[in-house]
This record gives structure tokens, sequence and C-alpha cells, in this order.
């Protein structure tokens, strides 16, 4: 196979031989993107494919994301193309050092970001998106939360909410360290552009937001506003949909420091790989999944906002 469009030709067929759906994050690359099935956040994804008949689930992301994958389709087999793509978010927190925290606030239920590894959501009462987590926050009856692990998330939250958060001390390295130099810069340059930044952001980034969003706020924003140009302070695979959904639209990333190299592992020859050898699987233990599912189902049984 000698050119991409081979590849994505033959990708096509072993999928439908595999009975597969390819699922893409919104930070992966432009080419795997395009390839993709559904593009979306991770637990977006998840529930998507749950949803499906598919028998295989190839996830374009980070061990994570196709962790919760199979913590909620434990029927299906789950793909991972790159074994190797991690988060050092999902790394800041380990259960045994979770366990720990709870042991020093008896009875705060725990909120953690979906952001987080299989065994850590087990350990959790409750998990949250960056798109409901001040809603998540808000439903609990208690007037004291542990958030995990995002400092930044937990920041923002604590920000929205009157309850005492405790706010575990990790942080998306890309997200963290968006020099704010950077976006001041970006938005000097274009002072006609509406700002949208992710909540993983530090708190003097959101501070110049016009809104803070997730990935799916993000898109869902810039297609219903009549706004023409924004900068967009997250990572910058999310300028391809962003693009692509809005041709009319302009947008600028408000550094180029916004790269997730884990989040660009994955090529074409990665994803035909995994298909053709169905590997490598992504398998979460039942003494693991069902509680971290619990922890999930919680999460998905809030209300949502009118």
């Amino acid at each position: 196979m000698s050119s991409n469009r081979e590849i994505k030709q033959d990708i096509r067929r072993l999928a439908e031989e595999r009975d597969a759906i390819i699922l893409a994050h919104n930070y992966q690359p432009d080419e795997i993107q395009e390839l993709a099935d559904i593009t979306g956040d991770s637990l977006g994804l998840s529930i998507a494919a749950s949803e499906t008949s598919k028998k295989v689930i190839v996830f374009c992301g980070v061990y994570f994301m196709a962790e919760s994958a199979a913590i909620l389709s434990p029927e299906k087999t789950v793909l991972l193309p790159r074994i190797d793509a991690g988060c050092p978010l999902a790394d800041s927190i380990t259960p045994q050092e979770l366990r720990k925290v709870k042991a020093q606030h008896p009875g705060v239920p725990v909120v953690t970001y979906v952001n987080s590894s299989a065994d850590v959501k087990a350990e959790s009462d409750i998990c949250c998106t960056s798109a409901n987590a001040v809603r998540v926050v808000q439903s609990l009856e208690s007037g004291e939360v542990l958030l995990t692990p995002d400092r930044n998330l937990g920041k923002f939250i604590a920000s929205q909410t009157d309850k005492t958060c405790h706010i575990w001390d990790g942080c998306c390295c890309i997200h963290d360290e968006l020099p704010i130099e950077d976006l001041r810069r970006c938005i000097e340059a274009h002072p006609d552009a509406v700002v949208l930044a992710h909540p993983e952001c530090q708190p003097q980034i959101l501070a110049l937001a016009d809104h803070v969003l997730s990935t799916s706020g993000m898109l869902n924003h810039a297609g219903k506003s009549s706004e023409k140009k924004f900068i967009i302070a997250t990572e910058m695979g999310l300028l391809y949909q962003l693009r692509r959904e809005n041709p009319d639209k302009e947008f600028i990333l408000a550094s180029a420091k916004l790269l997730c190299r884990s989040m660009k592992l994955t090529t074409l020859k990665d994803v035909h790989r995994s298909l053709a050898t169905m590997t490598p699987i992504i398998t979460v233990p039942e003494e693991i999944r069902v509680p971290a599912k619990k922890a999930l189902d919680r999460m998905l049984a809030v209300p949502r906002d009118n």
C-alpha cells in the first residue's frame, strides 16, 4: 500500500470484515479524524460505541479512553492502535494515592474527571466531564467534595459553586502550560475574535476567555454563533472539526504549543495493523469495571440543564 488513500480503503475493508466501528478523539491527527466513523470527546465516543451493534471498537485516542469504552461495552472487543498512547493527567493519580486522601476526608464524595484510569474511577463516587462538571457537583447533597485529578478544572468548578472543594494537584500539561503571553498576543492581533478556552487551562487563561467550554462545547458554540472569528485555547486537533463544520468562519490557535504528542501518535498504518491483527486489546477486570461503571452511571443519571 503506497498511499494514504489505499491504506484508508483497506482499513475500511478490514473494518467491515471485523464488524468494527472506528472512533477518533477530537485531538487526533486530521487524517485519523477524516477516516473515523465518529469523532468527538472521550466519553461521548464510548457512549456512542456502546449504542451501536458493532462487535469491535477501534479507539483512536489514549489509553484511558479505550478503558472507558471497555467499561461501557464489556461484550465488545476494544482495540487501541497505539498501546503507548498515554495521558499525563490520568497518570497524575493512582488508586492507592486516592485511597489515602479519601481516608483524610471520610464521607466526602469523590468526583473524578473522566480523564482518569479505570481503577481510579472505581475508587470514585461519581465521574464528570469538562462539560457537565459543575452540574454534577451541584447535584450532590454534600456541601463538601473531593475533585480529581485536574486542578484547573477543579478550580473552575470551585469558582462556580459554594461547596467546599478539595482539589487534586494534577493537570493536563498541554493546557496548563499554555503561555498567557501567547494568548494575549493573539487577542491583540485579533481583537474582533471570540476567545474559547478549555477548563483544563489555568485560571488566568480562563479569565481572558469569552466562553469556557469543553471540546464538544466549542464545536456546538462555533456552529450556532453568528460570530465569524474565534481564538481557540485547546489542543490543535480540534481545529480540523471546527474548520470542517464551519468553512465560512476563521479559527486561530491561541498558541503553537497546544500540541499533545500522545494524541498525535496514532497513524493510519497503526489503525490498519490493529484491525489486521486484532491487537492490542484493552480489557478492564470485572472487579474494577463494575464500580467504575457505577461512577459513570451516576454521572449519566444527573439531570441535564433545560
